[in-house]
């Protein structure tokens, strides 16, 4: 906690000193010598000096990384790759995690995590047991380097150190399987017994194992099955839409929440317990951070802010720069500033429509791609369309519906709606693991729509004309079900 009090307490050294010390670390790699980091005597000159990236500019360097070349973006080997749902060229990135992530970012998110809770529950009881953590998988990529790459989770759990792995349930190789059904159903045996104070995950994988609990051994209340459940740990995906049911599976006042905000390329906040719903800014992971204004989003060189600069309640882009070898890299989200000194923020969305509700980041990109697939499967073409998730509830599991107004309607909608989760699965990897076994993410609905349905609600919004755009993906519902109220109303 005095860590945590000296970063909020001098955020803008903290970070001088990181972006420094990241420089220094570096200057002897490739990256390095290429960028004249022994050059590099302020921010100001890094800023000049090294162009803002993506995962296309940086990809070429980290597959090298990846077949084991050393020096590369960051000194030394980096044998772990966390896999991620991939760019308009590729189905899956592969982000790399170094020895120093995992230290000094990664695990050290956890124990401040762990702090945080500890310090506002001061007769917290979650060291008497255990916490049931839920894993990715990983797979090797080349036996003879070594080298690894896997969901972040199969990294962290494979990689925990031992102060963390013997209060952890269940054992590595279950929560590692592969097949997300047989482990669901080992699971639910193997941790019923289990002293379970506290539970770390992503809300919608959590919930369906939480409901697989309750219905196979006969109860209403996780509580029935672990008395000392505590608190529950989230980050992934937003938690609003699920609250309320993990609220009808647990005795009321008994359940603690606690949010984080972390990634394949970083840990970058915890919720705050002196001001919930708003997550702490972590400053001292080894990550240095820019923030790109709005109008700044599209350009090339874009101007970027410092922690001093920033305005509160205003969008920006993050951009970070890492103790993994990710240089001035977009990660995609923008956030917004809620409080400073300290640095609190919300996550406000990304800069490009995605959808997220379940981990599986559909970007544009990969529903033009389905769109087009599917439509020429099916002889059909599509003149407007919108898609958001419906939530999964502990009846059953959540889904895409799509909005579609078709110029060609297809003869068979439900052959459409095959392509369609066909193609989507084979351009997105981690749509493809959430839609596996139908358990959190089920089969897309497709709902065609009267011909100028949307011309329609455009011009009840007041948004006609060139510059005004149907929103093509979205994380939340209000969109579509304004769009369906206004169809039900013209019938």
């Amino acid at each position: 906690m005095h860590q945590i009090e000296f970063f909020t307490k001098y955020p803008n050294e903290v970070q001088k000193e990181w972006i420094e010390q990241l420089v220094s670390s570096a200057e002897d790699t490739e990256w390095g010598t290429h960028y004249n980091y022994s050059k590099i005597d302020s921010i100001k000159d890094f800023k000049e000096s090294v162009p803002v990236q993506d995962y296309e500019s940086l990809k070429p360097f980290i597959k090298r990384m990846m077949v084991g070349e050393k020096n590369i973006l960051w000194p030394g080997e980096t044998k772990w790759f966390a896999k991620s749902s991939g760019t308009t060229a590729d189905k899956s990135k592969y982000i790399p995690v170094s020895k120093e992530a995992l230290d000094e970012c990664h695990y050290k998110g956890g124990k401040d995590m762990l702090s945080i809770y500890c310090s506002t529950h001061e007769d917290t009881q979650i060291f008497t047991g255990k916490t049931l953590m839920m894993g990715g998988s990983s797979q090797t990529i080349n036996p003879s380097m070594g080298s690894y790459h896997g969901d972040l989770s199969s990294i962290i759990i494979k990689n925990l150190p031992f102060w963390a792995e013997i209060r952890r349930t269940p054992d590595r190789e279950t929560a590692l399987l592969d097949d997300f059904e047989l482990k669901l159903e080992k699971m639910a045996k193997l941790t019923a017994d289990e002293n379970v104070t506290s539970i770390s995950g992503v809300p919608s994988w959590t919930l369906i194992l939480m409901n697989k609990m309750l219905k196979k051994h006969n109860k209403k209340t996780l509580h029935e099955i672990w008395p000392n459940l505590e608190v529950f740990f989230h980050g992934g995906v937003a938690f609003g839409p699920y609250k309320s049911q993990f609220d009808e599976i647990l005795d009321i006042g008994k359940m603690n929440f606690l949010e984080t905000y972390n990634a394949s390329e970083g840990f970058f906040g915890i919720e705050d317990l002196n001001a919930p719903s708003e997550l702490l800014m972590m400053l001292d992971y080894g990550i240095y951070y820019e923030f790109v204004p709005v109008d700044e989003w599209d350009n090339e060189y874009p101007r970027t802010l410092e922690l001093d600069e920033i305005e509160l309640n205003t969008n920006y882009a993050i951009l970070i720069s890492t103790n993994a070898g990710l240089w001035r890299y977009k990660i995609g989200d923008t956030v917004q500033f809620t409080s400073k000194y300290p640095f609190r923020i919300k996550v406000s969305g990304r800069t490009k429509h995605y959808m997220n509700a379940f981990g599986e980041e559909v970007i544009i990109d990969n529903a033009e791609q389905a769109l087009n697939y599917a439509c020429g499967l099916t002889n059909s073409t599509v003149a407007e369309y919108t898609a958001a998730p419906v939530h999964l509830t502990n009846q059953q599991a959540g889904c895409h519906q799509w909005l579609i107004e078709f110029e060609t309607a297809p003869k068979n909608l439900v052959e459409f709606q095959f392509h369609l989760d066909v193609k989507l699965k084979e351009v997105n990897s981690d749509y493809e693991a959430k839609r596996k076994g139908n358990l959190a993410l089920d089969v897309p609905q497709i709902e065609s729509l009267p011909k100028g349905s949307f011309y329609d609600w455009m011009r009840s919004r007041n948004k006609l004309g060139g510059q005004n755009k149907v929103p093509r993906l979205s994380n939340d519902r209000k969109y579509i079900e304004d769009i369906l109220r206004l169809v039900k109303q013209s019938r």
